[in-house]
């Protein structure tokens, strides 16, 4: 961001200033010059908006395509931003108005998406800008439905919004750089559990049943699947910077030709597959030109605008991409691989938990030092490969702060005193895992432990119900706020997310949520969803208890209209802290499952914590498996 270290130094200290301000001091001069840039085009702008996405709409990002944070300064995953001349908003969703309000400036408005006070981005503009007003966006970075509704409401207000080629925050981001393209590596068929080729093949059925004779592929952890390559360039999510256009008889693929090594075009011809490498920046001309001889294109709903408008209207099919179904719906080795990347995060786990157990004590543990703990003990670990998000690991009232993430800044010491909170996952050979625990190394209060026991209920009344075949997850998510609507309390975000097998983290087509997600094909045999309620109270502490479900069949009496029905396996082993639960507010089967899971951990974990020397591990496993 500072393009004159110098400056920026003399600033720093001739005005005592903090990091912080520092940083919302160039912000600030950054918002001058990008209004300036929006007066200044050939055609101005009234309002220009930035989203926090690339073109391949990824969650997180690579540090090039980190524009919304650049401009605003808000590091979540999930929000946009409109820059008018006199305006600079964020909209953000539940899961970050508390860290939004802690990391945006005064020269910010903070809009809280899903309120029913705030009203959406369109609406916003359609309602605050003149008629005829021209509202810009880069078109590589907006999906097509987001720019169909904005556009929609829009014109409703007699404005308009166009797409402006050159990205405006590039344009004053003058000490941005390129995105780093690392190694690509071939996933060997023991870890993917079939071959690229099977997959097109049943792709290419699918295209079939559609009546569409392309698909164009635009998300990065579909390509790596459909293709079984992993690579590295975006931190956290094994995926590289590519597309893949799909026909009946062709498969090319758009990447940076230098990273195609004898050992991918191997792997191409023992997956059974005919690959044609392109550019990665001739994939737009490529569709362009591939418009004088195709009849209908499949373009996912996730597509960028610029993809989506290359497309004809009469030749577009766009829908969610069949791929993420098939993705979601892992075969039986990736479910055996899932199942043991969670047994070996156990053990991790449980060495973590037992040297806080240990140390916290002592005065000397932080934040930092137990995500740095955990990472030590994973690394040694067989196959592992890193983390899978970047660690939650709060204490007191940062464990508030749903999406938190400690810093130097931010830093706090882990005492007997508060709650402690650690969101984690990590990445091995065939397997992703994520995982909440929310512990108390001293005595907590009634409070702290009336919370968490409503959150356990939740959590228990989800990862024990019975439910219909393809049921979207939308009907299942109140099950998990049951407990804490009965006593007011309730919490921000979704209650499940699905999860990649050695993918992304956080992987659709469905969830679980409040809200529902429209592309939910309905939950599906052999699965992988998270089942995470939790409750926060700002300023004091957060609780969140998250297992990863395997959606399993459930055997029953009847089976109305023969849709079968389905029930949750939790993979997820490591104890639920029984201090902090309020044992007579259980039910007996509460108590029973708990009682169960807590065996079934230390049957799984306790043997592999014993033959590997980690006494102490397997001694606070002992002691926090104990029956109730």
């Amino acid at each position: 961001m500072f393009n004159n270290l110098l400056l920026y130094l003399y600033i720093f200290m001739s005005s005592a200033m903090t990091v912080t301000k520092v940083v919302n001091f160039m912000i600030n001069k950054m918002l001058g010059k990008l209004r300036t840039l929006m007066r200044t085009l050939d055609q101005p702008l009234q309002a220009y908006i930035v989203t926090n996405s690339d073109p391949h709409k990824n969650e997180y990002l690579a540090n090039t395509y980190k524009r919304l944070e650049f401009i605003s300064g808000f590091s979540g995953s999930s929000a946009t931003v409109i820059i008018t001349d006199n305006k600079a908003l964020l909209w953000t969703d539940g899961r970050y108005y508390t860290q939004a309000n802690n990391e945006l400036s005064s020269d910010w408005t903070l809009m809280k998406s899903g309120l029913v006070t705030t009203p959406t981005e369109g609406t916003w503009l359609s309602q605050n800008l003149p008629k005829g007003s021209i509202v810009g966006v880069d078109p590589q970075c907006i999906d097509c439905t987001i720019w169909q509704t904005i556009q929609n409401e829009l014109e409703r207000g007699g404005q308009k919004l166009v797409p402006v080629k050159k990205n405006l925050i590039d344009e004053v981001w003058s000490d941005k750089k390129p995105a780093v393209l690392n190694e690509i590596k071939p996933l060997a068929l023991k870890y993917s559990g079939k071959l690229s080729g099977e997959k097109v093949e049943n792709i290419r059925k699918a295209m079939l049943e559609k009546e569409v004779d392309t698909l164009i592929v635009t998300a990065l952890d579909e390509i790596a699947w459909l293709l079984n390559l992993r690579g590295s360039d975006i931190e956290y999510n094994p995926v590289f910077f590519s597309f893949v256009v799909l026909s009946h008889d062709s498969l090319y693929f758009f990447v940076d030709e230098t990273r195609i090594t004898d050992e991918i075009r191997d792997h191409f011809r023992n997956e059974n597959i005919d690959v044609t490498i392109q550019p990665y920046d001739n994939v737009y001309n490529f569709i362009s030109t591939l418009m004088n001889c195709v009849k209908k294109v499949w373009v996912p709903k996730t597509a960028s605008y610029l993809i989506y408008s290359l497309i004809p209207e009469q030749k577009r099919y766009c829908e969610p991409s069949i791929i993420a179904l098939m993705k979601a719906i892992k075969n039986q080795t990736e479910v055996e691989y899932m199942v043991n990347a969670h047994i070996r995060d156990g053990v991790s786990l449980c060495r973590l938990y037992a040297w806080l157990e240990e140390e916290v004590p002592k005065g000397g543990v932080t934040e930092l030092s137990a995500a740095a703990q955990l990472e030590k003990y994973r690394e040694e670990t067989d196959d592992y490969i890193g983390p899978s998000f970047p660690t939650i690991s709060s204490s007191g009232p940062n464990a508030a702060v749903i999406h938190y993430r400690p810093s130097e800044e931010t830093n706090r010491k882990i005492t007997e005193n508060e709650i402690y909170l650690c969101d984690t996952g990590g990445q091995w050979l065939g397997g992703t895992t994520d995982v909440t625990r929310t512990m108390h190394f001293g005595i907590p209060t009634q409070m702290e432990r009336e919370c968490f026991t409503r959150v356990f209920k939740g959590q228990t009344a989800l990862g024990t119900t019975i439910f219909p075949n393809k049921l979207k997850g939308n009907c299942l998510d109140a099950i998990a706020r049951l407990a804490l609507w009965k006593v007011g309390l309730d919490y921000g975000h979704g209650t499940g997310h699905g999860i990649g097998s050695y993918l992304n983290v956080h992987e659709g087509p469905m969830g679980i949520s409040n809200r529902p997600f429209p592309d939910d094909p309905g939950l599906q045999e052999n699965m992988f969803v998270s089942n995470e309620p939790g409750f926060y109270l700002e300023g004091k502490f957060g609780i969140r208890l998250e297992n990863i479900v395997h959606i399993t069949s459930a055997q029953t009496p009847h089976n109305f209209n023969d849709r079968g029905y389905l029930t949750m396996d939790t993979i997820t082993l490591c104890p639920i802290q029984t201090k902090m639960l309020l044992i007579s507010e259980l039910t007996p089967c509460e108590i029973d499952y708990l009682n169960s899971y807590h065996k079934k951990c230390f049957e799984i974990l306790g043997p592999l914590l014993k033959n590997k020397g980690y006494e102490a591990a397997y001694k606070w496993l002992q002691r926090e498996t104990q029956p109730i």
